[in-house]
């Protein structure tokens, strides 16, 4: 991008130096409540991410701190505007990403790019020039002359990040980024992310991808039942949380049952996912597996203790829940 689309200049910060500051802030449905009083802060360059499971509350605050949902409480001042009293304003400067990426199937890539510009105040000049810019950026020269339509998931996706950089927002706020992509296509996201926040960009992003969280942000909150259980770097929350050392049963089904009976006799808490059996001892010592090694059909392993882990001992429920 050119010099005067550098994302690091002239950051605008609240009064506390955030760039993002959400204060005990609720979403009722209801007798339900969706967002039940959180608070956390996001600092200038900084990638920061909510992670919980699905119904966790993290959609319904990214929607607040965008504007796009009004806020039942509390405060939220993203590049010292308030977003209470002020939604419009916050949408001027901030860009969004949702889960549907709400591109026209009908234009082609350079056409969804300058037709948002230009809709989002830019002139024609300005849209046009910033258009190339973008595509440049986000590696999409290539395709744009592509329909919408012809591209794949990841494509779309990546389209998606690239039109809500259009504006040169300085804060980007994205829902579960790389959701429903394969491998490849999510770890070209990432990527492009990565590129984002050398530029400057403050991202606060949504996910219930473990590696996803890992990779890219520099702190997380864990949500669920909308509220926030804990905050911290990724590394903080292992070592708060999460054990040292699991021990992994690969399980043949016929030796499935007598895996169950042997630990469920020993009072050995396990959790079991198909044909792998996650064993983790008490106090953080290995646990007694001995006799389980001259049975057929079971393969032992031992692997470092990680968020995943720590999500689970915070919450006590699988993600996919």
């Amino acid at each position: 991008m050119t010099e005067d689309s550098n994302l690091n200049n002239g950051v605008t910060r609240n009064a506390d130096g955030s760039v993002i500051s959400a204060e005990n802030i609720r979403k009722l449905y209801g007798d339900i409540a969706a967002v039940d009083g959180i608070t956390f802060r996001v600092e200038p360059g900084e990638t920061y991410g909510l992670l919980g499971p699905n119904g966790a509350g993290k959609t319904t605050t990214m929607q607040m701190l965008a504007g796009l949902s009004p806020v039942d409480s509390g405060a939220i001042n993203v590049l010292n505007i308030d977003v209470v009293k002020d939604n419009r304003a916050v949408r001027e400067v901030m860009g969004v990403v949702t889960q549907h990426d709400g591109l026209d199937g009908g234009l082609t890539v350079y056409q969804n790019l300058f037709l948002f510009g230009f809709l989002a105040g830019l002139s024609r000049k300005q849209s046009k020039n910033r258009t190339h810019e973008v595509l440049e950026f986000f590696g999409l020269r290539d395709r744009s002359k592509s329909n919408t339509y012809e591209l794949s998931g990841g494509m779309k996706r990546r389209l998606a990040i690239a039109r809500s950089m259009m504006t040169s927002p300085k804060v980007i706020v994205m829902d579960e980024p790389s959701t429903g992509l394969d491998p490849q296509s999510r770890n070209r996201v990432w990527e492009e992310l990565a590129v984002l926040k050398d530029a400057g960009v403050t991202v606060l992003l949504s996910t219930h991808y473990m590696e996803e969280a890992t990779i890219l942000c520099d702190r997380l909150a864990i949500m669920d039942h909308g509220k926030i259980l804990d905050e911290g770097t990724p590394d903080q929350m292992i070592v708060r949380h999460a054990p040292k050392e699991v021990t992994q049963l690969r399980v043949a089904p016929a030796a499935i049952r007598t895996v169950r009976d042997y630990l469920s006799g020993r009072e050995i808490s396990f959790r079991e996912v198909g044909a792998l059996v996650s064993v983790i001892g008490q106090n953080g010592d290995r646990p007694d597996l001995e006799e389980l090694t001259d049975i057929e059909g079971v393969r032992i392993s031992y692997r470092v203790g990680n968020l995943e882990d720590a999500f689970l001992a915070i919450t006590g429920r699988e993600l996919r829940d």
